[in-house]
């Protein structure tokens, strides 16, 4: 094309709150602003301490919002933002691209009616399962799908993370529109010096040469399956005891997990390491981890385990999650089954049998690590073909 695309993406969280959906639509933004003129239409904090700041390469246009107590994020009202709604008017925008069915994406779907241009949205999240969570309720939760599907199938293109999920929606939510399946990635790159990472992130935790270290990246949560990791470490620490467990990230569940792990006598091998927002030591810790261990039954994906594999870091994951879909058993990563017994072997697996460790975690590098240029390349000839389907 002869002009640049102008491009809006249309988010209900952003920055300074961090999770992997605005990881997601951060990198893309960011990569594509080399191509196109990119704003992310997103939500102002509630807290107006809470400041964004992160340095971007798009624009950013936010709305107001109000505060969900019971919840880590804030509920976006642009119908009631005259300058947010003049700034959308005015964009004069190419193509929309949602990445949360609610409040900004009717506004989005609105705008691109309006102008004749391609919707695209992102498939992220296992919304029926959170709907059941929040309200008890097979009616209630029902009624939500509805709703958020039909916003949906206004869509010119669904992208799913991968086909585990791209079949969840197609299958079980009442997806309709066309699908795309593009892989997720990550901006993290592998250390030049492995070693050298070792022994600083050794130092700074107290941790010795030999213990095995295993990690979680992440929000702090109860949804992250945490809970069972820690009883799962409880029954590892019965026939292997050189280990520590670093928890990095903040949120509302961290002093039950360290209750938890208080209560179980493993409160030694737990520590609670906090959000790392640097990237350098961010790679540094993973680089340490010798496991990176990821039971989520939530996650349709999960970024983090591209991250690990930046730096040779095999993840275990629970058999027929949403993450564990494009992995093979002891070839890409280790899978166990559903029960805190069975993970706590696969733990024990991974690294009593050097072998079998080395080739996984070679493998990985290869097979797992993906950058962001790669999945913005393929957004990116897909907004091109989209666009040009509705010119013709």
């Amino acid at each position: 094309m002869d002009k640049k695309l102008k491009i809006g993406f249309f988010i209900d969280t952003f920055y300074p709150m961090v999770d992997g959906v605005v990881t997601v639509v951060d990198n893309l933004a960011t990569l594509l602003s080399d191509k196109c003129d990119v704003t992310v239409f997103t939500v102002a904090p509630a807290d107006k301490t809470k400041v964004d700041t992160k340095e971007h390469k798009y624009n950013v246009v936010r709305c107001k919002s109000s505060k969900l107590f019971f919840l880590d994020y804030d509920l976006p009202r642009p119908g009631s933002d005259k300058v947010f709604l003049q700034e959308l008017n005015n964009s004069d925008l190419d193509l929309v691209y949602f990445h949360s069915p609610m409040s900004l994406a009717k506004y989005a779907i609105k705008y691109a009616k309006e102008k004749n241009i391609p919707i695209m949205s992102h498939m992220h999240s296992q919304y029926k399962r959170d709907f059941k969570r929040a309200t008890h309720s097979k009616l209630l939760t029902n009624i939500l799908m509805n709703k958020i599907m039909k916003v949906f199938n206004e869509s010119d293109c669904a992208v799913a993370v991968n086909e585990w999920t791209e079949e969840l929606y197609l299958k079980e939510y009442g997806l309709t529109c066309p699908t795309r399946v593009i892989y997720n990635a990550t901006n993290m790159t592998p250390l030049e010096n492995i070693e050298l990472a070792k022994e600083e992130i050794n130092k700074e935790y107290g941790l010795s040469k030999d213990e095995k270290i295993f990690l979680f990246v992440g929000r702090i949560n109860k949804l992250k399956n945490i809970a069972f990791t820690i009883d799962a470490l409880k029954l590892l620490n019965k026939k292997y005891q050189n280990f520590k467990f670093l928890i990095v990230g903040s949120g509302k569940d961290s002093e039950s997990f360290k209750k938890q792990a208080k209560a179980l006598g493993i409160e030694d091998k737990v520590v609670f390491v906090g959000r790392v927002m640097d990237i350098e030591k961010l790679k540094k810790l993973y680089a340490r981890a010798d496991l990176f261990l990821f039971p989520s039954k939530y996650d349709t994906d999960g970024l983090v385990k591209m991250e690990a594999a930046a730096q040779g870091t095999p993840t275990v994951f629970i058999d027929g999650t949403g993450a564990a879909s494009s992995i093979t058993p002891d070839e890409t990563g280790f899978i166990s089954d559903d029960n805190i017994e069975d993970f706590a072997d696969t733990i024990f697996k991974a690294i009593t049998d050097k072998a079998l460790y080395n080739k996984v975690s070679k493998n990985v590098t290869t097979q797992v690590y993906r950058t962001w240029y790669q999945s913005a390349d393929e957004v990116y000839k897909l907004m091109l073909e989209l666009i040009g389907k509705k010119n013709n």
